[in-house]
């Protein structure tokens, strides 16, 4: 799943792990601190030493810098029988569509502006940070909405949830055949 900031990945994330245990959420590394009441097991903070000489040895599936932090996903290594589920960004799913077959993007976009401001300031980012991330959601949903293999809007958690739902199970049926 990608989408800018303020899309509301993380939340959607944590209700499709309650309800499907058979995804597996792939933990990012960040350099960003973490957000006041941010759980600790958000990410995988690091200093920006440390992701630099981990992404050099190759430890990334895809990396980015935004706003002026890192964020890489590590190769998953999921349990046994899990399919895996990426948090990222824009620049992440190009590279993941280049380096993973078969691999479904989907695009979570969030309702409107206002409602991502809303989300962006609700997880207490500051105003400046705000405006920052909105611009540049502008950016990433119109390169998003070119190479996302579906794209849901985020408006009503439960329905939203219900669309991944049905989503990973169409996946795993293609799969099979």
């Amino acid at each position: 799943m990608f989408g800018p900031g303020g899309a509301g990945k993380g939340t959607v994330i944590k209700k499709l792990l309650e309800r499907d245990p058979r995804l597996w959420l792939s933990r990012s590394w960040t350099t960003r601190a973490r957000r006041p009441g941010e759980d600790e097991n958000a990410y995988t903070f690091v200093d920006k030493t440390t992701f630099l000489r981990h992404a050099k040895e190759g430890g990334f599936l895809e990396w980015a810098t935004v706003l002026e932090h890192y964020y890489g996903t590590p190769f998953p290594s999921p349990p046994p029988g899990h399919d895996v589920v990426l948090e990222i960004d824009v620049q992440g799913a190009v590279q993941v569509q280049r380096l993973c077959s078969p691999v479904v993007c989907v695009l979570l976009e969030p309702p409107s502006r206002l409602d991502q401001e809303a989300r962006l300031r609700g997880r207490g980012d500051s105003e400046d940070h705000v405006v920052r991330r909105v611009a540049l959601g502008n950016d990433e949903l119109e390169e998003g909405r070119k190479i996302a293999d579906v794209v849901v809007v985020n408006d009503d958690l439960d329905q939203t949830v219900a669309e991944f739902e049905a989503i990973v199970e169409s996946a795993r049926r293609a799969e099979l055949a």
